[in-house]
């Protein structure tokens, strides 16, 4: 199940286990400041248990969707591309929203063109983590 939320404490550990313990990402990098002019996402299985969370930021007619993550657990069960279809629902329900675009790390770019993303733009670094920018016309 994939909900909006206001739960940003649940967010964020998620987003700390997945970014900051996993991938050593600085907290700094992490803690941007933008959570609280976001949209955030989270995945719940059946018995309520927080899997997987995703935020979706809107500057004109993009929306970009960031922030991606699911726990090692739920990894290869479907939760990661539910967050990404609820976070295009929710971008194609917004008025004046026709593009939506995210920031993949290279590892990751086959899953979202599974999805409909295509890579532009060179490769480049962020956090330690190389990325290419993806894009999808809604």
């Amino acid at each position: 199940m994939i909900e909006k939320t206001t739960d940003l404490d649940t967010c964020r550990a998620i987003r700390r286990a997945v970014f900051i313990v996993e991938q050593n990402v600085p907290e700094a990098e992490e803690w941007d400041g933008r959570d609280g002019e976001a949209i955030h996402l989270l995945a719940r299985d059946d018995s309520g248990r927080a899997l997987g969370t995703a935020r979706i930021l809107v500057q004109g007619a993009t929306g970009k969707i960031g922030r991606v993550a699911v726990l090692q657990s739920a990894r290869g069960t479907g939760v990661g591309a539910a967050l990404i279809r609820a976070a295009l629902e929710e971008l194609r329900a917004m008025p004046g929203v026709t593009r939506a675009k995210l920031g993949a790390q290279t590892h990751a770019i086959g899953f979202y063109e599974r999805l409909g993303f295509a890579a532009y733009g060179p490769e480049y670094d962020d956090a330690g983590i190389p990325h290419r920018d993806m894009a999808l016309e809604l």
